[in-house]
């Protein structure tokens, strides 16, 4: 068996140009609606984290310090609710993200929805909704389709 990647994001992008542009105007939604840039890079990279995408984990990992994101909080990330560097809208946010992540867990997706009521209002609800399933699409493409994170 080949260790060469199947396929790289160039390559996904000669393929499918129409779904990439799409992926990435929705990628881009949450912040441009206002949410905190290193927020939504955290999220991103706590959903590649819970769905095992290298690809995406390396690029949102940086990203996320490009965008103010202690590394402090980087490190942390999987042991977040540990942790009292995350403040409540962190550990709401986190809590919506890795509920959305796991298909089928209901009940988990409410409680982690009223967590964020508590802090979100309802627009920011919805935005952190949307970022939640862009990185989900991209972790469910670039890491079957072997994109290489080197």
């Amino acid at each position: 068996m080949s260790s060469a990647p199947f396929m790289d994001l160039a390559a996904f992008e000669s393929a499918a140009p129409e779904a990439v542009a799409a992926l990435r105007a929705l990628s881009r939604q949450a912040v441009e609606a206002g949410l905190d840039k290193a927020l939504v890079e955290l999220l991103k990279v706590r959903a590649s984290q819970v769905n095992g995408c290298a690809f995406c984990l390396k690029l949102h990992t940086n990203w996320a310090r490009q965008a103010g994101a202690a590394q402090a909080k980087l490190d942390l990330l999987p042991a977040w609710r540990d942790s009292p560097l995350f403040d409540a809208r962190e550990r709401a946010a986190l809590r919506w993200v890795e509920a959305l992540s796991a298909p089928g867990d209901h009940a988990g997706v409410a409680a982690a929805r009223a967590g964020l009521e508590e802090t979100f209002d309802r627009a920011e609800i919805v935005q952190l909704a949307i970022a939640t399933a862009a990185i989900n699409a991209w972790n469910r493409i670039a890491g079957p389709l072997g994109f290489p994170h080197g």
